[in-house]
């Protein structure tokens, strides 16, 4: 299976179970790999035969930036389920990354990653 990936985007939302997440908002980073044969793309040189990367990433934008969610997980399964019905992608994996939720102690980030396949929703 063919591999489209996006690294990095980075959204502003106000996902999270306190209300401060829920009035301040905070910075997230949303990591996808999307599956789907891609040979005619490749053979044809045509848009129609693969998925707009600008589509995809508007997909995702209103849903982290236009949506709210109290957890982590509820959003990358969103983006999820949400890409697979609307673009001919046969699998997603998502991962989304909260670089700052509030746990008292060190590191870097907490994150969700997720796989969804179509027809197994």
């Amino acid at each position: 299976m063919d591999k489209i990936y996006f690294n990095g985007m980075a959204f502003y939302g106000y996902h999270g179970v306190f209300q401060e997440e829920a009035k301040l908002g905070q910075r997230f980073y949303v990591d996808l790999e999307l599956s789907l044969d891609l040979q005619k793309a490749a053979e044809t040189d045509q848009l129609e035969y693969t998925v707009n990367y600008a589509d995809i990433y508007e997909r995702v934008k209103a849903i982290v930036e236009g949506e709210r969610y109290q957890l982590v997980e509820k959003l990358t399964a969103r983006i999820c389920d949400g890409l697979l019905s609307e673009f001919p992608l046969d699998e997603v994996k998502a991962k989304v990354t909260k670089p700052d939720p509030p746990i008292a102690g060190h590191y870097q980030s907490v994150a969700i990653e997720m796989i969804r396949k179509k027809g197994s929703n």
